[in-house]
């Protein structure tokens, strides 16, 4: 079971590295449906998340596309909201935190796939709009700590929705939600839910994923290809959820 595990955290966060948004939106449920408990899967996937993507922010960081002005603002907000969003977690019902996961996915497939830009319908912002950019870190940190899935969902339609280049957005996300999904993983940590061999080998093949896959992003692919592709995986996802809920 770890080694099925260790390769699929390779290969989503491959994945969803080509769009700048960590796996853990698609590897909790995942987890879940092989068997290990929600509050083992949330912080499994938390950590696959940091991983990937400090990998993926090291390689933007090496190749000068990361805008640190950009995320500051989120990565605060979100580190002081991801811990509260655990513990609120451990408070909720494990069939009412999968209704509010499964709402969150449909959410983030739909706004990823159908969203499109009018005010800036012809150029991108390049502006940096700070109070816009931490009501989304407060948003993403609680996301990330209540579900277990680093706020990636959260931050890349909404700042596409403010009409920054996705492109950048993919940037800015990689770099954002290692720090949410970190400071929420240390929080189960805290709780008491760690699975040691379970984490270290996924840990390893999250960076490796995560790094390719970013490189891999910048010379060959469109992000709105990638963007549109990670939508329709999470609204599939979505669809499973539901059979979990009812």
């Amino acid at each position: 079971m770890t080694f099925t595990v260790t390769v699929l955290a390779f290969v989503l966060s491959f994945i969803f590295s080509l769009g700048g948004v960590g796996s853990a939106v698609v590897l909790v449920p995942v987890l879940h449906w092989l068997g290990y408990p929600l509050n083992e899967a949330k912080p499994t996937a938390l950590f696959v998340n940091t991983i990937s993507l400090i990998a993926a922010s090291y390689s933007n960081f090496k190749n000068k596309r990361l805008n640190l002005k950009m995320g500051l603002p989120i990565i605060i907000a979100s580190v002081i909201m991801s811990p509260i969003g655990a513990y609120v977690s451990t408070l909720i019902s494990q069939k009412v935190v999968l209704s509010i996961f499964t709402a969150f996915l449909f959410f983030s497939g739909n706004m990823m796939l159908f969203f499109k830009k009018s005010k800036y319908s012809d150029q991108y912002r390049e502006d940096q709009p700070v109070f816009s950019l931490v009501l989304i870190g407060i948003l993403a940190g609680f996301v990330s700590g209540l579900l277990g899935v680093g706020g990636g969902g959260i931050v890349s339609p909404l700042m596409i929705m403010l009409g920054f280049n996705p492109k950048k957005v993919a940037v800015v996300t990689a770099f954002v939600i290692p720090f949410s999904s970190l400071t929420g993983f240390i929080a189960y940590l805290t709780m008491g839910h760690f699975n040691a061999l379970l984490v270290i080998p996924v840990g390893v093949a999250a960076y490796l994923g995560g790094y390719i896959g970013t490189h891999f992003m910048h010379l060959k692919l469109s992000p709105q290809t990638i963007k549109r592709f990670l939508a329709v995986v999470i609204l599939i996802m979505g669809v499973k959820m539901l059979t979990k809920v009812f």
